[in-house]
C-alpha cells in the first residue's frame, strides 16, 4: 500500500467589508443597557451588532451558508430573531452570541417578516411560501400555521391594542389584508379594497396604516365590538332578511376606512415603521426620500380642529363676534375630527442613495432618531425635531468607512501577508488582515485588477478605462496616473525578479514595464486622514517605464509570467492560451481546448504546469514542456473567475460565479475541499506569499478570509461528508404532510434531517426496550446505548430519548412513526407517567399529539380502549396535581409577602425599588445631557 498524500485544511476566519445587506432590515438594539447607540444589521449569512458612536462592530451572530432575509429585536431588546432564505428562524441571545438559543424550521422558502408580541413570548413569521407561523418562544416550537394568502407575505402584526391577544393581522402581495383568529387558525375578516399589492402595515393607537403599490396609504380605524352590539346587529340583519352568519357577526372588531395619506414620493411604499410609543410613523418608497408623520393625541387633534375652523370662518368673512366662540366650541368634537387633524406631516429626510430599510426611535425632548440602511452598503443616523418645522434633519452618524460602496472586483495581499488590498468601482481600501479593520481608503475609478509593488509601499491598480494608477500606501494618495492602455486593463502581474510588471488589456496588447524611482514631494497623512504635502522635503517615488509591447490579434483577458522568467502566458478572448518566450516574445505554444474565453490562468512555482480557467466552467491542467493537456476538470457550475497556485506547491484554488471556492491538486487531479463560499457570485481570490491565508471577494459585498490550519484532511472523509450533505438535502424536502386520514393536516413545522433522525432514535429505542423486556428473565446486560445515556431501565431510556429531541422536531418525529410503533409507545406511556411524573408536560404533549394524529385507528382498535382509559385517568390526576402544586406555591408566596410587609411595616423590596428608581433617574439625566451636547455640536 502506497503512502497517501496529506493535505492541511483551510478554515474560515471571518468575513468583513459588509455593513448592512440590502435584503434584510435594520433594528435598534439595547446592549450594555444603552439604547439608541447600537443596531443590528444583516451581513450576508451573519447578523452584526454595530456601535454607531465608534463605528465598529461589537459582536456577530453566525450561521453558515444561508443568507439572512429578516430580523427582529425582541421588545426587551435582549434577543434577536433571525429569518433565513431556507425558511429557518434562529433566536440569539445578545449576552451570549456564540450560538443560537433555538433553531426552528418553519417555512419552505425565505422568511419575509418577523414580529414579536408586546411581552416577547410569541413570535409570528411570514414567508414567501404564503404561510404564517406562530411560535411559542418559551416552548421553542411552532403553535399554529395560518394558510389563506395567495402570494408572499409582506407584513404581519399581533393585534394586542384592543385587548385581543388571539388576533393577528397580515398583508400580502395578493392585495388583501387578513385578520386571523389564532385559537381557531382561521381568517374571520378580509379587506379587499386595495387595488395593488399591500407592502407594509403600521399601527398607531386605533389607526392602521397600509402602504401599497401606489403613492397613497390607506388609513383604517379599528374598534372593538361590544357583545350586545353583535347580538343587536345580528337580530336586525335577521329581521331585514340578511344572513345571521354574515362576516360582521363573527368579527370581534370593526374596521372603518378613514381616508388616505398622500405620500410625496412616487412609486410603491417599501417600509412603514412606527416608533415604540406609536406617536411617529416613517415610510419610504423605492427612492431616496423618508417621509415622517406625527399622530396627535385627542387634545392636540381638537386644538388643530379649532384652528382649522377659525381659519375657515375668517375665509368666509362671517362677522358674528358674539356667537363665534360658542359655535367653534360646539363644532370641536370627535365626530368632526378628520385625518388632517389627527396626522401632522413632519419634515422629510433626503438621503444620497436609494433606501433599503429604516428604524426609528423617539427620544427625549421630542427628538426623533432615524436609522437608515442604504443600497450602497452604508448606514446613516439622522436626528429630527418633531415640534419644529423650521429645523431640517441633521445627520449624526454615517457608517461607510468599514466597507466599499459597490461590489469588490479584485483583491491582493502584501508580501508579508499583513495587509490586504481590495478594489471596487469607486475606491481602493487597505485592510489589516489580523483585525480586519480598514486602514486607508483611496477614491478611484472602476478597478479591475490590483497588485502590491515590491516593498509594499505602493500599489498598482488597473482601471476599466485602461489607465494604470500608482498609489502610495502611507499617504493614501495617487502618485501617478499612467495611460497604459486604450481599453480595459484586465490583468497585472509582477515579474519574478521584482524589477517590473506586465499588463494585459482588451486593446489586444501586453506591455512590459520596469520600476524606477523619480523625484517627488513628500506626502503625509495625519490622524484625521487628511493628506498634506511638504514641498521642502524631496523624496524618491515609484514610477513605471514602458519597456516593450506585445501585439496580439484578440483581446487579452489574463497574463502570467513563469517563475524562471522564461515564459509569458496570455489568455485570449478566442478561448486559447498563447505562450511566448519572455525575452524575445517569440511564439512557443498554443493551448486550445476551451470552448469559451479564458478568464484566469496561473503557473506553478517550478514552471512545469499551467492551469487555465474558462467561462465554459472547466479548469484545464497543461504541461509547459510540450503543451499537452494533463486533465480537464469540471470545476464549477458557472464561469471560473479566478485561479491561483499555492506557493511552493502544485495545489491551487479556484472560485466561480456559482459562489464556491474549491481547492485542487494538479498532480492527482483531485478536488481537495470546497470552502464555504459567497452568496451569489465570486469574483476574485488572492493567496498570501507563505500560503497561509486566502482572501476572496464576491457579489455579496463580503471579503472572506481563510487560514490554513494544522488539521489534516482525509479525502475520503471529505467526499463522504459532501455525499451525506447532498443526501440530507434530498431527504428533508419539506413537502406537505401526507396522512391518509388527515389530508388537511398543516403542522407549524417542516420536515428536517433532525426530525427524521429523531424518529429513527425513537424506533431504535423501542426495539431495544422490546428486546430487553423479552430477555428480562435471564437478566440481560444493558445495551451499549443505554449505558451511554446512563439509563438503568427501559423506562428511563425511553424518557431520555424523548427528552433529547428538540421541541421543534418532536411533532415531526412522532408523525413519521408507523402505527404499530405508535401502539408500542402508547403501551409504555402509563408506566412512564407513573414513574416520572416530573416530566408530565413532555408526556402530555406526546400523548395528545399521538391521539390527534391517529385518533381513528386508535378508536377502532378494541385492545387499546382500556389502555386509553388508563392513560386518560393518569394524565388527568397528574396534571391536576401539578396545577394544585403551582397554585399552592403561588398563594403561599403571596401570603409570605403579606406577612413580611405587615411585620416590617414597609413594602417588600422597597429599598431595592428605590435604588432602581434612582439609577433610572440618573440614566435619563445622562441621556438628556448627551442629547443636548449632540444637539449643540
Amino acid at each position: 500500500m502506497g503512502l497517501t498524500k496529506q493535505y492541511l485544511a483551510y478554515r474560515a476566519v471571518d468575513s468583513f467589508n459588509i455593513i448592512a445587506s440590502g435584503r434584510a432590515n435594520v433594528n435598534f438594539a439595547i446592549y450594555n443597557k444603552i439604547q439608541g447607540r447600537y443596531f443590528a444589521a444583516a451581513a450576508a449569512e451573519n447578523v452584526i451588532l454595530w456601535d454607531l458612536r465608534l463605528g465598529e462592530r461589537v459582536l456577530t451572530l453566525r450561521r453558515d451558508k444561508r443568507e439572512v432575509t429578516a430580523l427582529r429585536v425582541s421588545p426587551d431588546r435582549l434577543h434577536v430573531a433571525v429569518g433565513y432564505v431556507d425558511g429557518v428562524v434562529e433566536i440569539f441571545d445578545l449576552s451570549n452570541p456564540e450560538g443560537s438559543i433555538c433553531s426552528l424550521a418553519l417555512h419552505k422558502s425565505a422568511v419575509s417578516v418577523l414580529r414579536y408580541d408586546d411581552q416577547g413570548i410569541r413570535l409570528i413569521t411570514g414567508s414567501l411560501d404564503t404561510d404564517l407561523v406562530v411560535v411559542d418562544i418559551l416552548e421553542q416550537a411552532g403553535r399554529q400555521r395560518l394558510i389563506g394568502h395567495n402570494a408572499p407575505i409582506t407584513d404581519v402584526h399581533f393585534l394586542e391594542r384592543l385587548a385581543l391577544d388571539h388576533i393577528a393581522v397580515s398583508s400580502s402581495k395578493d392585495t388583501q389584508i387578513k385578520f386571523w383568529n389564532l385559537e381557531t387558525q382561521f381568517c374571520f375578516k378580509t379587506i379587499v379594497d386595495n387595488r395593488t399589492e399591500v407592502w407594509a402595515l403600521a399601527f398607531t393607537g386605533e389607526l392602521m396604516v397600509a402602504g401599497c403599490g401606489e403613492s397613497t396609504m390607506n388609513v383604517y380605524r379599528l374598534t372593538r365590538k361590544d357583545s350586545n352590539d353583535v347580538k343587536t346587529n345580528a337580530l336586525a340583519n335577521a329581521i331585514e332578511g340578511l344572513s345571521v352568519d354574515d362576516d360582521d357577526t363573527i368579527s370581534p372588531i370593526n374596521v372603518k376606512n378613514c381616508g388616505v395619506i398622500q405620500r410625496a414620493g412616487k412609486g410603491r411604499c417599501v417600509n412603514l415603521i412606527a416608533d415604540p410609543s406609536e406617536r411617529v410613523l416613517s415610510c419610504h418608497g423605492t427612492n431616496d426620500l423618508i417621509e415622517n408623520f406625527y399622530f396627535c393625541t385627542k387634545d392636540e387633534a381638537k386644538q388643530r380642529l379649532a384652528k382649522r375652523l377659525k381659519k375657515a370662518r375668517k375665509a368666509k368673512q362671517i362677522k358674528e363676534p358674539e356667537q363665534k366662540e360658542e359655535e367653534v366650541e360646539d363644532d370641536v368634537n370627535d365626530k368632526n375630527l378628520s385625518l388632517s387633524d389627527e396626522i401632522k406631516r413632519l419634515n422629510s429626510i433626503k438621503t444620497r442613495q436609494k433606501i433599503k430599510s429604516l428604524d426609528i426611535l423617539l427620544g427625549g425632548q421630542n427628538e426623533l432618531r432615524v436609522l437608515v440602511s442604504l443600497a450602497n452598503n452604508s448606514v446613516q443616523l439622522y436626528s429630527l425635531n418633531t415640534t419644529s418645522k423650521d429645523e431640517d434633519a441633521k445627520m449624526l452618524r454615517s457608517l461607510n468607512w468599514q466597507g466599499h460602496q459597490s461590489e469588490v472586483r479584485s483583491v491582493c495581499f502584501s508580501s508579508d501577508g499583513l495587509a490586504i488590498g481590495s478594489g471596487s468601482a469607486e475606491s481602493f481600501k487597505f485592510w489589516n488582515s489580523d483585525s480586519m479593520q480598514c486602514l486607508r481608503s483611496v477614491s478611484t475609478d472602476y478597478i479591475l485588477c490590483c497588485a502590491f509593488a515590491p516593498g509594499d509601499r505602493y500599489v498598482l491598480l488597473g482601471l476599466k478605462s485602461g489607465k494604470l494608477l500608482i498609489v502610495d500606501v502611507g499617504a493614501a494618495d495617487i502618485v501617478e496616473e499612467i495611460p497604459a492602455h486604450d481599453q480595459e486593463l484586465w490583468s497585472i502581474t509582477l515579474l519574478p525578479d521584482q524589477k517590473g510588471c506586465a499588463t494585459g488589456s482588451s486593446d489586444c496588447t501586453v506591455k512590459l514595464w520596469t520600476f524606477e524611482l523619480i523625484d517627488g514631494n513628500a506626502k503625509e497623512m495625519d490622524v484625521d486622514g487628511v493628506t498634506s504635502m511638504d514641498n521642502s522635503r524631496q523624496v524618491k517615488v515609484l514610477s513605471l517605464l514602458h519597456k516593450n509591447t506585445l501585439k496580439l490579434e484578440e483581446s487579452v483577458l489574463c497574463v502570467q509570467i513563469s517563475s524562471n522568467m522564461k515564459y509569458l502566458a496570455v489568455g485570449l478572448l478566442d478561448s486559447t492560451v498563447k505562450v511566448f518566450f519572455l525575452d524575445t516574445f517569440k511564439f512557443y505554444l498554443s493551448l486550445y481546448g476551451h470552448k469559451l474565453p479564458i478568464l484566469c490562468l496561473d503557473m506553478s512555482y517550478d514552471s512545469t504546469i499551467i492551469a487555465t480557467g474558462s467561462a465554459d466552467r472547466n479548469v484545464k491542467i497543461w504541461g509547459l514542456d510540450f503543451g499537452d493537456c494533463h486533465r480537464s476538470l469540471f470545476a464549477h457550475d458557472d464561469s471560473v473567475m479566478a485561479l491561483q497556485f499555492i506557493p511552493k506547491t502544485h495545489m491551487f484554488f479556484t472560485c466561480g460565479k456559482d459562489g464556491k471556492i474549491k481547492q485542487w491538486d494538479a498532480d492527482t487531479f483531485d478536488k481537495i475541499i470546497t470552502l464555504p463560499g459567497h452568496i451569489g457570485e465570486a469574483y476574485g481570490l488572492a493567496i498570501s506569499s507563505n500560503g497561509r491565508y486566502l482572501i476572496t471577494c464576491g457579489s455579496d459585498r463580503t471579503l472572506r478570509l481563510f487560514e490554513r490550519t494544522d488539521e489534516p484532511i482525509v479525502l475520503q472523509d471529505i467526499q463522504e461528508e459532501e455525499r451525506e450533505e447532498m443526501e440530507n438535502e434530498k431527504l428533508a424536502t419539506g413537502e406537505d404532510h401526507g396522512m391518509a386520514l388527515l389530508p388537511g393536516l398543516k403542522l407549524p413545522s417542516k420536515k428536517t434531517v433532525g426530525s427524521e433522525k429523531a424518529a429513527e432514535s425513537i424506533l431504535e429505542c423501542l426495539d431495544i426496550c422490546k428486546q430487553y423486556d423479552l430477555e428480562s428473565e435471564i437478566k440481560p446486560t444493558l445495551h451499549p446505548l443505554m449505558k451511554a445515556l446512563d439509563a438503568k431501565t427501559t423506562t428511563d431510556f425511553l424518557l431520555i430519548t424523548l427528552a433529547r429531541i428538540r421541541s421543534s422536531d418532536l411533532e415531526e418525529a412522532l408523525l413519521l412513526l408507523p402505527f404499530p410503533m405508535v401502539c408500542e409507545l402508547l403501551t409504555r406511556l402509563p408506566s412512564l407517567i407513573e414513574e416520572r411524573s416530573d416530566e408530565i408536560e413532555l408526556l402530555s404533549k406526546v400523548t395528545m399529539f399521538l391521539f390527534k394524529i391517529h385518533m381513528k385507528p386508535i378508536s377502532g382498535a378494541r385492545h387499546i380502549k382500556s389502555l386509553l382509559q388508563r392513560i386518560i385517568n393518569l394524565l388527568t390526576s397528574e396534571v391536576n396535581a401539578l396545577r394544585d402544586c403551582i397554585g399552592f406555591n403561588l398563594h403561599s408566596l403571596g401570603l409570605l409577602q403579606t406577612e413580611v410587609e405587615k411585620r416590617e411595616g414597609i413594602e417588600l423590596f422597597y429599598e431595592a425599588l428605590q435604588d432602581k428608581k434612582k439609577r433610572e433617574k440618573k440614566r435619563r439625566q445622562r441621556e438628556t445631557l448627551k442629547r443636548q451636547l449632540i444637539h449643540m455640536t
